[in-house]
């Protein structure tokens, strides 16, 4: 061959090979995106979908509590340079508003819940009805139910998809894998339940976060305080409770790890009934605890549950 024909398909076939490693050399050196969860369940579902082509700046961490958190001047800045936001909505974060407007944020902001159809005091909460609360407020704990996390997923891809449109197809893959490990955790918390009379399926909380719960899987949740940790148990409410808790015989009482455990301690004293340990209804544990990521606190939630209703 030519040496000069043989030089230009050398180069020719060259560029080829640049251009088809290009998109992997690009992937590799791209930045994350910077991404804001605005507490520690949703954090884990963003960093599920979103992989190692996002950061997640997490601002209500394990075991804190997102109804009572006020975001400091670090965190506000963190916010103005994300280029995506997630909450949960449903007026769980009543403070993400105004944190947006001061941040000046300017990216996206994706509210995790779009799409669910919110549970209310007077509707599906009829065991807060009974503890003596009645308030029209939307119920924002929807991701004690696994279907509604699907949701969530589907959002969060969505919105990182919108985010950086280079990435969607590992968005979409993720969240496919994902949504599977979901599938069969759904399927097993039901099983676990369908080996319990429902008669049998009554349990104590120190506030109103698993209403979404009790829809999907046959439980009776009663709790002294409301659907927020800042609501106040009322002194006749928890005299209700205790006198249902005597008359129905009701095992299972619980404390939650982000509230006060003093009330719980009290009503187990009048009723004579001992906590049966700890859940996890607003946050997740640490990396050390048994609830650092969402599929760990339902599993954990759901064995801590069923053997408490049991009364093992």
């Amino acid at each position: 061959m030519n040496p000069s024909l043989r030089h230009h398909f050398l180069a020719t076939a060259i560029g080829l090979a640049t251009l088809a490693l290009s998109p992997a050399l690009r992937a590799q050196t791209t930045a994350p995106v910077q991404a804001v969860a605005s507490f520690s369940i949703l954090g884990d579902l963003v960093k599920q979908v979103g992989g190692d082509r996002v950061a997640v700046d997490v601002l209500v961490g394990p075991g804190s509590d997102a109804h009572v958190f006020q975001p400091t001047p670090s965190q506000a800045r963190r916010v103005g340079q994300a280029q995506i936001v997630f909450s949960n909505g449903l007026g769980f974060e009543g403070w993400m508003g105004r944190l947006l407007g001061t941040a000046g944020h300017k990216g996206r902001h994706v509210v995790a819940s779009r799409g669910i159809q919110p549970l209310h005091a007077e509707g599906g909460h009829d065991h807060q009805a009974k503890g003596g609360h009645h308030h029209e407020a939307a119920d924002p704990h929807a991701w004690q139910s696994v279907s509604n996390v699907m949701v969530y997923v589907g959002n969060i891809a969505r919105g990182l998809c919108e985010t950086d449109a280079a990435g969607c197809d590992t968005y979409q893959r993720n969240a496919a894998t994902f949504s599977a490990e979901l599938r069969a955790l759904d399927a097993d918390i039901r099983a676990q339940w369908a080996a319990i009379p429902a008669a049998q399926r009554k349990v104590i909380t120190s506030h109103d976060a698993f209403g979404y719960y009790a829809k999907a899987y046959g439980v009776t949740f009663l709790a002294p305080q409301g659907v927020s940790t800042e609501s106040e148990a009322s002194a006749k409410g928890v005299a209700q409770l205790v006198r249902q808790i005597r008359k129905e015989q009701i095992k299972a009482l619980f404390v939650e790890s982000i509230s006060d455990p003093r009330l719980i301690a009290q009503i187990g004293r009048e009723t004579g009934v001992r906590p049966a340990g700890e859940l996890f209804s607003d946050a997740l544990s640490d990396a050390k605890g048994p609830a650092p990521s969402y599929l760990a606190m339902m599993r954990f939630n759901t064995t801590a549950l069923t053997q408490a209703v049991r009364g093992l």
